[in-house]
């Protein structure tokens, strides 16, 4: 499960989830899909960049998107979270969007001082599921 993780945006530059988070990141489920996570206004928000499936696969679409209309669309670039930051700026809540069954979730993601991105996603509390993701090999920001 690609379980969009989500980001915090900052009012000013400086430490935390809009300034550390941004680049490439590797969910730990599908073979290590990739997220490139950028500032998109003063969220944060991931595109889907690469995985095994989509490498062996390039043209595999956002097939089972609760909305027909939206069938069509490519994974690949394909938005899948965006995270308003939270008042530390260590972590953040938004939505995040999971291609394997094609649901929307509410979200919330935290940067810890490991570097490390953990991820929540919540049908409704209590049902919510974690990932942790690290950052790629040359996904720096």
């Amino acid at each position: 499960m690609i379980l969009a993780g989500l980001a915090l945006a900052a009012a000013v530059a400086g430490p935390g989830i809009l300034a550390d988070a941004p680049g490439l990141w590797r969910t730990p489920t599908d073979g290590g899909s990739l997220v490139r996570l950028a500032p998109c206004g003063r969220n944060l928000c991931g595109v889907i960049v690469g995985s095994p499936r989509l490498k062996a696969h390039p043209g595999q679409t956002d097939v089972r998107n609760a909305d027909p209309g939206k069938r069509e669309r490519p994974l690949k670039g394909l938005r899948i979270l965006e995270i308003t930051p939270g008042a530390s700026g260590e972590d953040g809540q938004g939505w995040v969007y999971n291609p394997e069954d094609g649901r929307t979730y509410r979200g919330a993601i935290r940067l810890t001082p490991d570097g490390r991105l953990h991820l929540k996603g919540c049908v409704v509390r209590p049902l919510c599921k974690t990932q942790v993701w690290v950052r790629a090999e040359g996904g720096s920001p």
